[in-house]
């Protein structure tokens, strides 16, 4: 090999070295500390995930279709909305309103026996009624047939003929009314109806 291309070599190897800094800062540069591991979620959590949410969605209506269940009113028997009605005209028993007291009772007990016994009881008169009650066959509203002839004549001269009745009187009349239902009501009122003694006695 010749001096010639030696020197030169020598000249472009010195060339280098003047510029190696530059090159050792910009590489210095380039450099990045080594950043930790990157978190990726398996295939299947997203998923999981969703399906839980569906399911506790679907729970929590469930829950509240349940409640709003429990919270609806069942529909009462007949007894029940005799003796609620029986508690509603408490109001009326005052001398002054004895007539309205007497149709409202009436009426109560009435359509009580047209519900409990499926016999006609309303739109008819006491003796029409009566007759009726004497054609039936059903021994639980027999054994009160005299008392609801007399407790209904009793209501029948306070309405047409304007007795007067004593607030003593009406809280008899009622209390015997109350009597006579819980008596004749249905088999799981039994217990209810324990403490009853007389059923529509008269005043």
């Amino acid at each position: 090999m010749s001096v010639g291309r030696l020197n030169l070599r020598g000249a472009r190897a010195a060339g280098l070295i003047g510029t190696v800094p530059a090159a050792a800062f910009a590489a210095a540069e380039d450099i990045r500390d080594i950043r930790g591991p990157k978190f990726i979620l398996a295939a299947w959590v997203l998923p999981a995930l969703a399906a839980a949410l569906v399911l506790l969605a679907l729970g929590g209506y469930w829950l509240w279709r349940w409640q709003r269940s429990r919270r609806r009113a069942r529909v009462l028997l007949p007894f029940e909305v005799a003796l609620q009605r029986l508690e509603d005209i408490r109001a009326l028993m005052l001398p002054a309103r004895a007539r309205e007291f007497c149709i409202a009772i009436s009426d109560i007990i009435r359509g009580y026996i047209e519900q409990r016994f499926d016999i006609v009881a309303t739109h008819q008169t006491t003796e029409e009624f009566l007759r009726d009650l004497l054609e039936s066959s059903n021994t639980s509203l027999a054994r009160h047939r005299a008392l609801l002839s007399e407790f209904l004549h009793q209501c029948d001269l306070a309405k047409f003929a304007g007795m007067s009745l004593t607030p003593e009187s009406m809280e008899s009349l009622h209390r015997s009314a109350r009597a006579f239902v819980l008596e004749t009501a249905e088999p799981q009122a039994a217990a209810a109806s324990q403490g009853a003694h007389d059923s529509l006695p008269a005043t």
